[in-house]
């Protein structure tokens, strides 16, 4: 299967999903979601070894809304695969940036359009309504491939780190502000979700 080019899902607004159920590729679309377990021990492989015991995930329940499926006692939140995607994806996330998370999939659920979500959450961090962390918040997602029950692992995924610096810049950073394959860059730079991106052939 042809694996997905990082700097095109960035630049077409991928990470723009950050806190709805992210998506990336499985053969087809599932329509149900996988046993609690399988969507615990799939999601946290986005993870290092040593964070994905502690982490909290969410997942999908038989009516298809998202839910805590394990409270976890680490720093980190992880989010299933949608089975309504017909692509596969989990994403990790640092426990501060939840509440940005949070506030998007609230958005969406109310139906707002996903061009308008970010407008809604700026505006929101500017007012003081909505708090941003006050340190580097990472996350890590894994795109396409398959997750195998037998073994509990995921073949054929191609991984993406990004690290989120609230407000950062080229110039606060010393980054590029442009795509960059083989090494880190600041995407959405001055603004409320600047994260730096990892690519995995760094």
């Amino acid at each position: 299967m042809r694996r997905p080019n990082v700097l095109t899902i960035a630049y077409t607004g991928f990470l723009s999903l950050a806190g709805a159920a992210l998506c990336a590729p499985n053969t087809a679309a599932q329509n149900t979601a996988m046993p609690r377990e399988q969507q615990i021990a799939s999601a946290v492989l986005a993870l290092p070894t040593e964070l994905r015991a502690s982490a909290t995930v969410m997942g999908y329940v038989t009516d298809g809304k998202l839910t805590t499926l394990r409270k976890g006692s680490g720093t980190m939140t992880c989010l299933a695969t949608d089975p309504k995607q017909k692509e596969f994806h989990v994403a990790c996330y640092h426990n501060s940036m939840e509440p940005f998370m949070a506030r998007g999939r609230e958005l969406r659920a109310q139906g707002t359009k996903e061009d308008q979500v970010d407008s809604v959450r700026f505006r929101e961090v500017k007012s003081g309504q909505l708090k941003m962390p006050t340190a580097p918040a990472s996350m890590y997602q894994l795109f396409g491939g398959k997750f195998d029950a037998k073994t509990g692992a995921i073949t054929g995924s191609q991984p993406l780190y990004v690290v989120y610096i609230p407000f950062a810049t080229a110039a606060t950073t010393g980054l590029s502000d442009r795509p960059v394959q083989g090494a880190p860059w600041i995407m959405f730079a001055g603004t409320p979700k600047a994260h730096i991106m990892f690519t995995p052939k760094m």
